[in-house]
């Protein structure tokens, strides 16, 4: 019998133990929920707002047509916007093409290339057209707002956000005792806006208010299930439900306060803390200050001491015409982009950089830089720089050591002297370089001076001394700017080993057509674009390249197109401008433009002397835009532009005869027939003799 009892006896007590836990359970478990619901409501987790922030913006219907105001505005809404605009007219800026290259402030874009010239605007290069949208911005709901500096957006406000989330978080406390979303935005707008350390102070306020709530609320169903016999009870009962009202809402209004003196006295802490930083900074410079509005990642306030004036965006610094004599001493392992254009600095110490080694880009443009005071080993410790600029300085070499990651190179409007083979040694990656505006020419130029540069594409030699074309280029070269320089002949051996070039730019030189060598350029198979403006060409030059589709030869004193000059090329030349020459119309026959007719899309024939459209215009089935304008045309016969024959629409877009001496009223109604919109012909004004 003793086992037995003491079994049983063990068996009362492990019951009486469970039930008097199981009566403390269910209000545990609902605090514990509760607080577990209030705690995702308010913290979110910023991985998966952050996707659901790229499902939003990248989301777009077949009718959008402009990008929204977003970051993250997918590339199929770009499209669509620019090529909408495909209608406009074409200018000198193009380089057109097979591959559709665009002249941007003389830079080629290759076809597709979007940039953005300014903050709130991006451009496409779409077939050799530069098309620009832009920023949309999405309207905000704050009642202040405002621009921050390098943004094109506006946001709110400090004060309309504290304002307006501090507001709807403690408007009634009554609110976070549910468990819908309505109830839950508030609490997230808030601890998205405030600073870490008033997050923390609001967070501990709330979780207080929260848990008085609770014991108020559980108190009052306890009173409500408690049986009352007597009446009179009822109305002490009442009574005291009045005053315990009362006692919530100046409880409610107490805490109110407390967030708001709260939250003023983290605003002067944080005020009188960057005043002791200030005080203490050796140089005298401001300490950094994040804005509260840029959700970006930035080192921790303390850490980085910036110059006056100088602000942080993203992962760029950026010191631009702030009168610095030397390169400030930053320490930031975060930042990328480092700008100190127009300054006044004058050497780079070698530990200029020591606290800055993930730089990418360096920008050191118009400032007084001279080799001189470049340290030896001044970019050494830059392992991941691409880009660098130290164009408007006074450097007579170029730096040595320079980082083997380099892909752009840019030392224009300096005082170059010399390139030897060594100069560019290391640089393998090196896809842009830049030497416009120096003392270069062939006679301090080594041949051997870019063997090291296995993969450069685009050179710019503008602005120089050079003679002749520089020897030993790239063979990886695919663009070539020479323009500005004294070159007087184009010799057969000039290009013999860059295959793979398609631009040629030798504009504001002294080439006559006949000292450009017959086998030049003729069997390049890759080269599109010759740019020959303003040399002294007097017929347009023959044994022009198979492949070209873009011909400038603007501002020479061309009098003359000669017969099959454009034969034997294909597919075929497309753009064809001869503005501000001296041709005439004996100068110009049928055969001059064979071999282009199917092909030539543009015609600039503007500022010349034709005394009537010259032979040929109606037979180019391909062309869209036309320039006569500012000749001596007196009269636009039937069939010079349009032939009765044909029944099609012409495919001309655009025709241009203003300045000329005719006499619209004189016009023969047949003259445009083929034109399919009449407001694409330019008539006037016109010059009356």
């Amino acid at each position: 019998m003793k086992p037995a009892a003491l079994f049983y006896f063990l068996l009362l007590v492990i019951f009486h133990t469970e039930l008097g836990q199981n009566k403390e359970t269910p209000r545990k478990q609902r605090t514990k929920m509760h607080y577990q619901r209030l705690k995702k409501s308010s913290f979110p987790n910023h991985r998966s707002n952050r996707q659901l922030e790229v499902q939003q913006t990248t989301i777009a219907t077949p009718e959008a047509r402009f990008p929204i105001a977003s970051f993250d505005y997918s590339m199929k809404e770009k499209s669509e916007s620019f090529l909408s605009r495909l209608g406009e007219e074409s200018s000198y800026n193009v380089l057109p093409g097979k591959k559709g290259h665009c002249l941007v402030k003389g830079m080629i874009m290759y076809n597709k290339a979007v940039w953005s010239p300014e903050p709130c605007t991006t451009c496409l290069c779409s077939n050799g057209r530069v098309l620009c949208d832009e920023t949309l911005c999405h309207p905000q709901m704050c009642p202040q707002t405002f621009i921050p500096e390098g943004e094109c957006c506006p946001v709110c406000s400090d004060t309309a956000i504290y304002s307006l989330h501090i507001g709807l978080a403690l408007n009634d406390t009554t609110e976070f005792s549910g468990d819908s979303s309505e109830q839950k935005e508030p609490t997230t707008l808030l601890h998205k806006q405030l600073p870490s350390t008033q997050v923390e102070t609001a967070k501990e306020l709330q979780k207080e208010e929260f848990q008085s709530e609770e014991e108020e609320n559980e108190d009052d169903n306890l009173e409500q299930k408690k049986k009352i016999p007597i009446p009179q009870h009822r109305e002490k009962l009442h009574n005291e439900d009045q005053s315990r009202e009362k006692e919530r809402k100046e409880k409610s209004q107490e805490k109110e306060e407390q967030v708001y003196q709260h939250l003023n006295q983290g605003r002067e802490e944080e005020e009188e803390e960057e005043g002791e930083e200030d005080e203490e900074d050796p140089a005298g410079g401001d300490v950094f200050r994040m804005p509260s509005q840029l959700p970006i990642p930035a080192p921790s306030r303390g850490t980085l001491s910036l110059p006056s004036r100088c602000f942080l965006s993203y992962k760029t610094i950026s010191c631009i015409n702030m009168e610095l004599t030397q390169i400030p001493l930053l320490t930031a392992s975060e930042i990328t982009n480092l700008e100190l254009a127009g300054n006044s600095i004058t050497s780079i110490p070698n530990e200029a950089f020591n606290g800055l080694p993930n730089l990418e880009r360096l920008d050191l443009s118009k400032n007084n830089i001279t080799s001189s005071g470049i340290g030896p080993k001044a970019f050494k410790l830059l392992k991941k720089l691409m880009h660098l600029n130290v164009d408007g300085n006074n450097l007579i070499q170029i730096p040595s050591e320079l980082p083997s990651t380099l892909e752009e190179l840019k030392i224009n409007d300096n005082n170059l002297q010399a390139i030897n083979e060594n100069s560019l040694s290391g640089l393998s990656q090196l896809v842009t370089l830049e030497l416009e505006g120096n003392n270069l020419s062939e006679t301090n130029v080594k041949p051997l001076a870019f063997k090291h540069l296995k993969n450069l594409s685009y050179m710019r030699l503008g602005k120089n001394k050079f003679r002749i074309i520089p020897q030993g280029l790239p063979a990886s070269i695919e663009e070539l700017h020479l323009e500005n320089n004294q070159i007087e002949e184009i010799t057969e051996t000039c290009f013999k080993y860059t295959r793979l070039i398609s631009v040629i730019v030798l504009r504001y030189n002294k080439i006559e057509e006949n000292r450009i060598a017959p086998l030049a350029w003729i069997n390049q198979e890759n080269l599109e674009s010759i740019d020959l403006s303003y040399n002294k060409i007097y017929h347009v030059p023959s044994y022009l390249p198979k492949s070209l589709l873009h011909l400038v030869l603007i501002g020479n004193q061309i009098e003359r197109i000669p017969g099959y000059v454009f034969a034997h090329m294909e597919p075929g030349l497309e753009y064809l401008y001869l503005s501000f020459n001296k041709l005439v119309n004996n100068g110009v026959d049928p055969v001059s433009f064979y071999g282009a007719y199917h092909s030539l899309r543009e015609l600039f024939l503007d500022h010349n002397d034709f005394k009537f459209i010259p032979p040929g215009i109606q037979d180019m089935k391909a062309l869209h835009y036309l320039r006569l304008n500012n000749n001596k045309i007196r009269n636009i016969l039937p069939e010079q532009i349009c032939k009765t024959e044909d029944d099609g629409d012409s495919s001309l877009e655009h025709l241009h005869f203003e300045n000329n001496y005719i006499k619209t009223r004189e016009i023969s109604p047949y003259a445009f027939s083929c034109i399919r919109s009449y407001s694409s012909i330019v008539l006037k004004p016109q010059n009356i003799k």
